[in-house]
């Protein structure tokens, strides 16, 4: 068989088609698509349950990941509490010793670099369904063209028997009864009556389109000899017609077409759902990290559970999806003409002509044409013999004349448009454009699709793993708002402070401070600053680092300037009586 003209596989068709087939037996199978066979399906199957191994492997994973968070840190916990307290004062009044710090500092990355992959993912997704729907557009168009094409023949067709139908039964009959006399003319009239009942029987055989049958007989318009379903194409240029059967035929481009714009959407929206959810997923794991929000972070960790089976479920499904079309575009040509749907009612000699559309091809309609024509030219000679010899003698006779002429000059111009519309070219541009949206956008729109699909599994694969760490680097509520609740603390003494006084409260009473007459020592209300001290912390900061910020002199953050630099005039000028007498008291 002849490929297609203008279409040829695109490479991810060949490579997808290549794919080694296996059934649940585990044995080769053939890659030719056959959708209805069972075996065929099996290989699509066992496809599809490589994404729920991958699941499998990424539950584990997780697992183990939070068998390792909670566990192994748990026992590590009491080992290294000791350490904590040294690196507290190493940490440099971050709030944070240095190996938690490096440890908070690596799930956060992990963390980033996890929602990174999937906005990364879901901007993949969001271009795949893009390309996907612009496939299946380019798809339903061409099914809709083409059903007009269909249905315009028909119509051209039942508009030609009808009118036929309509001068045998009127004129012709009239024109009989008034050329009684005369034989030469009636011979004539029945002549035309002859070849008009032939051209009929001749066009009732031209119905392409599915659930169209004309009647053999009856008058009217063409619209009323026709009975069965029609899916109309565009709105503005299609013609209206009524069903008189609810019945279904074997298949229809503009019922596929209207089928698949409803599957489409419903396909298209559900992807964007899924789309919306991974990033709304993503959005509030980097909130919650930066608002180190417990709460947000353990609701996001169930939706990213739910991304995480949805992802690896939809993979199974685009892979199934990938495969079987790309069996069917590798040689869509063969399955058309051997799948029953498409073949009952028409023959394979039909189907392969418009399929094809070769120059060394003959037109199957091409002899059935061509005595169509004939006997038009011959009724078109009889009717001029009669205008020249009969209507002088029969002047009665001139306007059922004038009506066989008018019925048939009209036959005669839906002839050469039935002509025109019976050729091949027309509807093979439309099969070709059909195979293009379907194997071109619509193959590479789902490539793209598994690969979100893919990255976003692993993605949320990496966040269930890290969240875990994130929540143990969060410091708890009672460990950070300890000390708020007394009336008596600096509110600007900083988490540091709070916490190296907790402590050294827990390791024994320190000597007063104003009793302490050390070197460094001076009175708190005194203009010079303290001086470094041998108690310092370890590295080598002063010991009033840990002091209150009041006891340093500092002024509060929220002073004015104005304010400023009346509190400095006032310092660079002390008065030695009342500091003394301050501190006598």
């Amino acid at each position: 068989m002849e490929t297609v003209p203008s279409y040829s596989p695109s490479i991810w068709v060949r490579v997808c088609h290549a794919l080694p087939r296996l059934d649940l037996t585990m044995q080769m199978r053939d890659n030719s698509f056959i959708p209805d066979s069972w075996e065929y399906q099996q290989t699509l199957l066992v496809l599809s349950s490589l994404s729920a191994i991958a699941l499998i492997f990424s539950l584990l994973v997780v697992l183990a990941f939070l068998i390792h968070y909670c566990c192994c840190h748990r026992s590590d916990s009491g080992n290294t509490s000791d350490e904590e307290e040294e690196d507290d004062d190493a940490s440099g009044g971050h709030g944070y010793s240095g190996r938690k710090g490096r440890g908070i500092c690596c799930v956060t990355w992990v963390s980033v670099a996890a929602v990174t992959l999937c906005c990364v993912a879901i901007g993949v997704g969001f271009y795949g369904n893009s390309e996907a729907n612009d496939g299946m557009y380019q798809l339903t168009s061409s099914l809709l063209t083409a059903n007009y094409t269909l249905a315009s023949i028909d119509l051209l067709v039942a508009d030609s028997v009808a009118g036929l139908q309509q001068s045998i039964s009127g004129p012709l009959t009239t024109m009989e009864d008034l050329f009684t006399g005369n034989k030469p003319a009636l011979v004539s009239t029945r002549s035309c009556r002859r070849l008009s009942e032939r051209v009929v029987s001749l066009l009732s055989s031209l119905t392409l389109a599915r659930g169209l049958v004309p009647t053999d007989g009856g008058t009217g318009n063409g619209s009323d000899t026709i009975i069965g379903v029609l899916t109309p194409a565009p709105p503005s240029i299609a013609p209206t017609l009524t069903p008189a059967s609810s019945t279904q035929g074997p298949f229809s481009p503009g019922w596929a077409a209207n089928t698949l714009m409803v599957n489409e959407d419903y396909r298209w929206l559900s992807y964007v759902l899924l789309l919306l959810l991974d990033l709304v997923v993503c959005l509030f794991i980097l909130l919650g990290l930066a608002k180190q929000a417990r709460w947000l972070l353990i609701l996001m960790t169930v939706l990213a559970w739910l991304a995480l089976f949805l992802s690896w479920g939809s993979l199974g499904l685009e892979t199934a999806t990938v495969v079987a079309l790309s069996d069917f575009c590798f040689d869509p040509n063969t399955f058309v003409l051997n799948s029953t749907n498409f073949n009952t009612g028409t023959s394979t000699d039909i189907l392969d002509y418009y399929l094809t559309c070769s120059r060394r091809m003959n037109s199957p309609f091409q002899q059935l044409l061509t005595q169509s024509q004939r006997a038009l030219s011959s009724i078109h000679s009889h009717l001029s013999n009669l205008e020249r010899d009969a209507l002088p003698r029969f002047p009665k006779a001139e306007r059922s004349l004038r009506d066989v002429q008018q019925i048939l000059n009209s036959t005669e111009g839906n002839f050469h448009q039935l002509v025109a519309s019976l050729n091949c070219r027309g509807l093979n541009k439309d099969y070709i454009d059909s195979l293009k949206g379907l194997c071109f956008d619509g193959m590479e729109g789902l490539l793209y699709l598994s690969l979100y699909s893919f990255l976003s599994a692993l993605a949320f694969t990496a966040i269930l793993c890290s969240l875990p760490g994130a929540w143990r680097s969060f410091a708890g509520d009672s460990e950070e708002y300890e000390d708020s609740d007394s009336e008596s603390e600096d509110p600007f003494t900083s988490h540091q402070a709070r916490r190296q006084t907790a402590m050294g409260s827990q390791r024994g009473a320190l000597p007063p401070f104003y009793s302490y007459q050390g070197a460094g020592w001076t009175p708190p209300f005194s203009s010079a600053p303290p001086l470094p001290t041998q108690n310092a912390s370890s590295n080598g900061n002063p010991g009033y680092e840990s002091l209150p910020l009041i006891d340093r002199q500092s002024p509060p953050p929220s002073y004015s300037p104005s304010m400023l630099t009346g509190y400095g005039g006032s310092q660079s000028n002390p008065n030695p009586a009342h500091s003394r007498s301050l501190y006598s008291r």
